[in-house]
């Protein structure tokens, strides 16, 4: 399915791909992680306002990231593959980032520029990390999905392939073909 293909299918059945496929893994990992990013970001405004920082951007993520985690589920099928890469990497953190400024906005979080800035480096890396996970089976939902424990068994060889892979982690993004 190409790039088009899957975004008609996400507008024509967003309930078997977003709903059926939302991928609690991807929430978990990401509301937790990027709560965390908030929390240190903001502490120079003192505690409390670190603390709201960091409850408003887990809450987000929380509700969202599934639902991403889901779309580059998708992405990683797409064909050509570097398509389906390009779209993962640059549309869905492009709408999870505007959205995440207008949350941290609305609720005054101090430090909002070094906050979504954090968030958006660990974007960048973990859609391309998971990417290289989706594509070895492991950080997936639905059908395909293995339990989160054989996931986190194979952490250590995706964690060490993905870093192998250095320098060529983003041209593997965008060669031509893949194993799946």
């Amino acid at each position: 399915m190409t790039v088009w293909g899957v975004i008609r299918a996400l507008i024509s059945n967003p309930r078997g791909m977003l709903l059926e496929l939302w991928n609690w893994k991807a929430a978990l990992f990401s509301s937790v992680i990027r709560a965390f990013l908030f929390l240190f970001a903001n502490l120079t405004a003192g505690w409390k306002s670190a603390t709201a920082a960091m409850l408003a951007e887990f809450l987000y993520r929380a509700a969202t990231a599934g639902f991403y985690g889901a779309i580059t589920q998708a992405l990683c099928k797409a064909e050509p593959a570097w398509a389906g890469r390009v779209a993962a990497i640059v549309l869905l953190p492009g709408v999870s980032h505007l959205l995440e400024s207008a949350v941290h906005v609305l609720r005054g979080t101090p430090h909002i520029i070094t906050s979504v800035a954090a968030s958006v480096c660990f974007t960048m890396l973990s859609t391309l990390f998971n990417l290289y996970a989706m594509q070895r089976g492991a950080l997936v939902a639905g059908a395909e999905a293995l339990p989160l424990s054989a996931d986190l068994r194979r952490m250590p060889e995706l964690i060490g392939g993905f870093v192998m892979a250095g320098g060529t982690s983003l041209a593997w993004c965008f060669q031509r073909s893949y194993k799946r």
